[in-house]
């Protein structure tokens, strides 16, 4: 139970990478291919968690596999609470520790029953229950540095904004435009 090949991407802009080879992944009674040529942005971790969950780390065939599988069940080909059990079980195997994998599981599986939850689809009382008991000592955690690196970020843009402003008139180079953005480019 584990997977049996390692990632081997290349890049496709500044978010999203492409499977070179198949990422191939074997559990106790499934058997799942990522294919070659899929699309992937590793852990989609918003840009301002990024300081303690980067994008990739030990849990990267795991995130993989997971974007592959939420994708999958877009289609009717998968279900998605099976997906984000998968993603925690992968990255168990894989050795990510017990707090990281459950806040990352809790994330995955927040945003699949917002998007249940917007379609009128029910939470079962047993999903509700694991998600309060992770997220909400989890947005407890993670609310104050949120603030405090969103309002750096926000500064870190506003400095690069006024340098640009002042240096473009007198730059034969083009100066490259700051963009702001919750996103790591």
């Amino acid at each position: 139970m584990a997977f049996e090949s390692d990632v081997v991407v290349r890049e496709v802009d500044d978010n999203t990478w492409q499977l070179v080879e198949d990422l191939r992944y074997v559990g106790n009674t499934d058997r799942f291919v990522v294919p070659a040529g899929f699309r992937t942005d590793f852990a989609s971790v918003p840009r301002v968690f990024v300081w303690l969950i980067p994008k990739y780390g030990r849990y990267t065939k795991a995130a993989i596999l997971h974007d592959f599988l939420c994708d999958e069940s877009k289609a009717d080909r998968f279900d998605p609470d099976d997906a984000d059990g998968l993603f925690r079980r992968a990255m168990r195997e894989l050795g990510v520790s017990f707090l990281r994998r459950w806040v990352m599981w809790g994330a995955v599986s927040l945003a699949t029953q917002w998007i249940k939850l917007r379609r009128r689809h029910r939470l079962s009382p047993a999903r509700l229950g694991q998600l309060l008991l992770v997220g909400l000592p989890a947005v407890a955690f993670f609310l104050v540095p949120a603030v405090v690196v969103t309002v750096w970020l926000a500064l870190f843009w506003l400095l690069e904004l006024i340098a640009f402003l002042a240096l473009k008139p007198f730059s034969k180079k083009r100066v490259n435009r700051p963009r702001f953005s919750w996103r790591l480019s």
